[in-house]
This record gives C-alpha cells, sequence and structure tokens, in this order.
C-alpha cells in the first residue's frame, strides 16, 4: 500500500520530514517496503495546497526556503476541510505549540482522527491536554494516534518504553527534558550569570524572544504531563503538575552544588505512588556527579528509567533540531507501515 501524506505546518519539522522523505525515498522502499506520496499540505504562511496524485515537494521546499507562498496545486479549503477531504491516509500535525488551550492542532487531529485517518504528531499541545480524547476517537475508528516527536525529539522514549522495555514495569522517569536550560545551566557552570546565558541562548536559537516556555519550566512540564499519561498510564492535567524554573539559580547557587559534589540540572520528574496514583514535577534539581544525568551538558536531553527488571536505564540524545524532529515523526510512520 502507497501512503498518501498531509503535512499540517510546513516549518522547521515540516520541511525537515519532507527532506528526509525525499533523502531515502528508495532506501525506505527497499528496505522498509514504504512508499508514498505527499498530497496536501497546510501552512498559514505559505498556503494550503492539495493534488491526490502527490505535491511536487522539491518546488514547495524551495519556495519556503525563498519565504515565497505556494504557486501550484493551491485550494482555498481551510485546514480542517483539507485534512477532511483530502485523500490522505496518514495526517503529520507539525504545527506550533500551544499548551493553554492546545488549539488550532487539538482541532486538526480531532478532524483527522473522526475521518479515519492516522496522525502522527510533535505538537505537545494534543498530547499533553488531549490525550485521552484523542486516544479514544483513534480507537474507535481503529487508527493510530502516534507522538513520539513529543518528546525529547528523535530521541526514542515512547518508543522505547512500548518495544525494547516492553516487559519491564516502569515505576519511576527523572530527566533533562529542555535543552535550552540544560545549556544555560552549563555555560552558568564555566562562570556567566543567568542573564547574560540567557541573551546569548537566544542568540544561538536556543530560547525564543519569550523564553518564558523553557526557563520557567512549562515545556518540560508538558512533556511530563505526556509521560504520565502514556507511559503511565495515569489520566493528568498539565496544571496540576509542580512547576519551577531556573530563573532563580544564582552563582552561589552553582558554588554550593560544586562544593556538595553534585551539578545543578532542570529536572521532569513522575513516579508511582500508593493507591496506583503518580507524582509528577518540574524544578532545579542538586544531580550528584555520580548520576548518569549529572554529565549529560550542553543542549542535550536525557532521561532515566526505573525498572523492575533492569534497574535503571538512562537514554541520552538531541532533544530538539530540524532533522532530529523529523526522525521521529519518520518513526512512526514506518510503525504505522509495519502495523499494515
Amino acid at each position: 500500500m502507497k501512503h498518501k501524506i498531509a503535512l499540517i505546518g510546513f516549518g522547521t519539522v515540516g520541511q525537515g520530514i519532507t527532506e528526509i522523505l525525499l533523502e531515502k525515498k528508495e532506501e525506505l522502499k527497499k528496505k522498509y517496503k514504504f512508499e508514498y506520496d505527499i498530497v496536501a499540505v497546510a501552512d498559514f504562511a505559505y498556503g494550503n495546497v492539495y493534488n491526490p496524485k502527490g505535491l511536487d515537494m522539491p518546488k514547495m521546499l524551495k519556495e519556503a526556503k525563498a519565504k515565497k507562498k505556494f504557486s501550484k496545486d493551491v485550494v482555498k479549503l481551510n485546514t480542517v476541510q483539507l485534512i477532511e477531504k483530502c485523500n490522505a491516509t496518514v495526517v503529520c500535525e507539525l504545527t506550533y505549540t500551544d499548551l493553554k488551550t492546545g488549539k488550532p492542532a487539538v482541532d486538526h487531529v480531532k478532524a483527522a482522527l473522526s475521518s479515519g485517518k492516522h496522525v502522527v504528531t510533535s505538537n505537545k499541545g494534543p498530547a499533553a491536554l488531549k490525550y485521552i480524547e484523542m486516544k479514544k476517537i483513534a480507537d474507535k475508528k481503529k487508527v493510530k494516534f502516534l507522538i513520539e516527536g513529543t518528546v525529547v525529539a528523535g530521541t526514542p522514549i515512547i518508543n522505547l518504553t512500548e518495544g525494547p522495555l516492553a516487559g519491564c514495569e516502569i515505576t519511576a522517569i527523572k530527566g533533562i527534558l529542555n535543552g535550552t536550560t540544560n545549556y544555560m545551566l552549563t555555560e552558568m557552570e564555566k562562570g556567566m550569570d543567568y542573564k547574560a546565558v540567557l541573551k546569548v541562548a537566544q542568540d544561538l536559537g536556543y530560547a525564543e524572544a519569550d523564553p518564558t516556555g523553557d526557563v520557567e519550566g512549562h515545556d518540560a512540564r508538558g512533556k511530563v504531563c505526556i509521560l504520565g499519561n502514556v507511559v503511565m498510564g495515569v489520566p493528568m492535567k498539565i496544571d496540576e503538575i509542580d512547576c519551577k524554573g531556573i530563573t532563580k539559580i544564582t552563582a552561589a547557587d552553582i558554588k554550593t552544588a560544586k562544593e556538595k559534589g553534585c551539578r545543578w540540572k532542570l529536572i521532569g520528574s513522575i513516579e508511582k505512588v500508593k493507591g496506583g496514583k503518580v507524582k509528577a514535577s518540574v524544578s532545579p534539581q542538586m544531580v550528584e556527579l555520580t548520576h548518569p544525568l549529572a554529565g549529560v551538558m550542553g543542549a542535550k536531553n536525557a532521561l532515566t528509567f526505573t525498572t523492575d527488571l533492569l534497574g535503571d536505564v538512562t537514554i541520552v540524545g538531541p532533544g530538539a533540531g530540524r532533522k532530529e524532529t523529523g526522525f521521529a515523526i519518520l518513526t512512526d510512520l514506518l510503525r504505522i507501515n509495519s502495523g499494515m
């Protein structure tokens, strides 16, 4: 079966997965029997386009890189209409994340699932705020709702727990879920103060002009909520998770940690407690240098899973990036393909 793919959002991740699919087209066909056409793309900056036989993706990439609107196969359908009416079998929701309302991504995901289309997303909004609701729709329609790209980009987290760690009971997850703050804490340990390192992080593109989502811990909290709902299987609401960022960390705090043989990390944590419930939080913590998380520096992310059969298992990898997140989308597309 040839997959028909719709991309909702053609920014960094949308272009990243397109480049990967074009670059690896023959390899994917030969190795995984994965064949595809990208039939629809929706983007608020470049326009909405649709061709049931497949779009001219090299041309669209060129136009997007030049910041020009799409010029071929343009349609007047709005995004939800395009999702519902196109012949896509898989919808990749790749728009910007809103962790307060989840929109417009929640509407896109719901429209796709309700019309019997698989959904793959890197958008934390639907996964953190509406996972249980979206999963129920997916199960009813017998399609997949896959979210590997929502936690630590292309580093396999969700797939790790459902694949290689299957059979283990995971009792706790603890880790570095935000690369921006990890980079900042790394540089502060070298002597930079908070304001100076924030400016550098913004100049490098690690932090946004409004860095609140990163430095106040909101981004990490969204990921903890996803892990609670998906890995721990316990319904969680994002605003019920205790959250504290790194804005109050001082040079004196850094010095104190060094003296104690520790290093500051912004840690997202979730663990099972009595009564089948979980306890979750995001906060700066002094991590002992002997712990694997202490050695994870710069913009990298890492998670330690506490299991009954293997003890602690730590995975380290990139938490953001064009091709890194595009890879997460690819892994979920291949999961759908293997399931067929």
